[in-house]
């Protein structure tokens, strides 16, 4: 393609999307509507409805009374009892006929609360976790232990050694619905093994950030290929590691969900946790204070090499990627929305790193993101390097309301210093449009960051993207091997709406720059008054 071809094609594009978004953009009045389904480019879909109790095959009462947000440290105080209603939950999914339900259910004398080890979902079995109901993952790392007995440490080891919560290989018409929790305690202190009594999970995984070693924790919840799987209305909070991982489906949909670490279980209000409480700064006992930039690794929503992938109407924060695409084996990631969502504290709605087998036909639309001016803020970003990089090709994102993040923007094909480049990233047909960022009160404009490799160049659209104040940083040194001032190697088209950063991107580049300026309007920038919600005015759980 060449560039005048490329170019009209970004703005038509630009333009479709410029009309699409600001049907909605204008007040964001669409986040409160989720009555009219998500059109997507695989079809309308609907927001999924609970069960009718006909369809329940059966009804597992709690046994535990949680007491803001924790279970006492009595009830498991003996390792050897420290996950005792796994098999009252596994026997209910085993026995539970295809296209039926199990729903966990308070119990008779007020507990609220179940006391896990890992699970096995069924196909054709849904599990529903009623509103008002948590299910807590057990301390005891050897609970989780896939067999090489290293689940709970920090080590050199680099295999994977911890089942997840929630497990399930090749899944069809399953998923997990309700308005209750599943909780990992990831700030709770580990009951047995070399850090009992000592470390927390959070504690583990903070030692991969002052040594070179890989910590062993369980994630969330994992699923291994399938079809047709659902997370609808349920709370993942307090994982010891990724919360959601959902590799190699085709057709997941994940409405009304609430991702969150730490809770306020963990830390204090605001995040205002007191010097010497957190892992940074404890030395040879456990933290008894947690922050999103201290529970590392807690990915959000990772849906892996998936496709006809639906995220709407939920809410994420973490100490890792709001979101993370990736490509790394098999078929790719193809045809996926984000719609109506927000985001807070971490890392970004991102692709990436791996991108080697291909990542396309990617929508973002009307999103909303805070970062509370957190050091590791991260706004939309596509990431990558040439050990692991790969086509990405026809992202969309518009309607965008975005605050205190310190990287609004990230495009970049240097993630890491790669050694070895025979694996070239190259991003391609990527829009960005009714794009606004009110500020950061701690980082100005912020940083934007626009890097490519000579021979496969970024080609991006900018489309009414507008900066309040201080726009943000754009010309840079080079990093991790780039070219010695950024940005370089993109092909850049402006317009039809104005962009605020437009002429100091034209002034300050490096090398392998290009611009096509289609700016014929200047429309207001997208009015974000109403955009950002509390988190905590959605889920009580939320420290802030």
């Amino acid at each position: 393609m060449n560039a005048k071809s490329f170019s009209q094609k970004l703005l038509a594009r630009a333009m479709c999307a410029s009309l699409g978004t600001m049907m909605f953009a204008t007040a964001f009045a669409a986040t409160t509507v989720s009555s009219l389904g998500v059109q997507t480019s695989w079809g309308t879909i609907s927001e999924p409805t609970l069960p009718d109790d006909s369809l329940v095959c059966a009804k597992v009462p709690a046994t535990q009374k949680p007491v803001n947000g924790l279970l006492d440290a009595s009830v498991d105080a003996d390792s050897s009892k420290s996950a005792p209603d796994t098999k009252s939950i596994q026997t209910a999914i085993d026995n539970c006929p295809v296209g039926e339900t199990v729903k966990l259910i308070a119990g008779n004398n007020g507990q609220s609360g179940f006391l896990t080890g890992p699970i096995t979902l069924k196909s054709g079995v849904t599990l529903w976790i009623d509103t008002g109901i948590t299910v807590f993952g057990s301390r005891n790392p050897a609970d989780y232990d896939s067999g090489l007995g290293i689940c709970g440490v920090a080590n050199t080891n680099g295999a994977s050694s911890c089942y997840a919560l929630f497990n399930g290989n090749h899944l069809t018409n399953s998923g997990i619905i309700g308005g209750g929790v599943i909780d990992g305690r990831g700030g709770a202190v580990l009951s047995k093994g070399p850090n009992a009594g000592i470390r927390t999970w959070w504690d583990v995984a903070y030692q991969t950030k002052i040594a070179k070693v890989t910590q062993h924790n369980p994630r969330l919840l994992n699923i291994n290929g399938g079809s047709n799987f659902t997370l609808y209305g349920v709370t993942l909070q307090n994982s010891p590691n990724f919360h959601v991982v959902l590799d190699g489906l085709d057709t997941i949909t994940a409405w009304g969900i609430k991702i969150l670490s730490p809770s306020l279980a963990y830390s204090k209000p605001g995040y205002a946790c007191a010097k010497g409480t957190t892992p940074d700064t404890v030395s040879g006992a456990y933290a008894t204070c947690f922050t999103p930039e201290t529970v590392k690794n807690t990915d959000g929503f990772d849906p892996g090499e998936s496709s006809h992938v639906l995220l709407a109407y939920s809410y994420i924060s973490t100490g890792d990627d709001h979101v993370a695409v990736k490509a790394g084996s098999g078929s790719g990631s193809q045809h996926l929305m984000f719609a109506h969502n927000h985001l807070y504290y971490g890392h970004g709605l991102s692709i990436g790193s791996e991108t080697n087998t291909g990542v396309s036909d990617m929508t973002v639309s009307d999103l909303v993101m805070d970062g509370h001016d957190s050091a590791q803020s991260v706004g939309i970003r596509i990431k990558s390097d040439a050990t692991r990089g790969g086509l990405v090709n026809g992202v969309t994102y518009q309607g965008v309301c975005m605050r205190n993040v310190r990287q609004p923007l990230v495009f970049d094909a240097f993630y890491s210093t790669a050694k070895s480049k025979t694996k070239y990233p190259s991003f391609k047909n990527i829009s960005v449009s009714n794009f606004h960022d009110t500020g950061s009160t701690a980082y100005g404009g912020g940083l934007a960051v626009f890097a490519a490799y000579s021979k496969y160049p970024l080609q991006i659209a900018l489309n009414n993207v507008q900066f309040d104040g201080a726009q943000p940083t754009t010309s840079m040194k080079g990093h991790n091997g780039s070219p010695s001032v950024l940005p370089a190697n993109v092909a850049f088209t402006f317009g039809p709406g104005a962009v605020s950063l437009a002429k100091q991107l034209e002034q300050q580049h490096g090398g392998g720059v290009s611009f096509v300026d289609g700016i014929t309007q200047n429309p207001a920038p997208v009015d974000c008054s109403n955009a950002f919600v509390t988190y905590s005015t959605v889920s009580p759980n939320a420290p802030f």
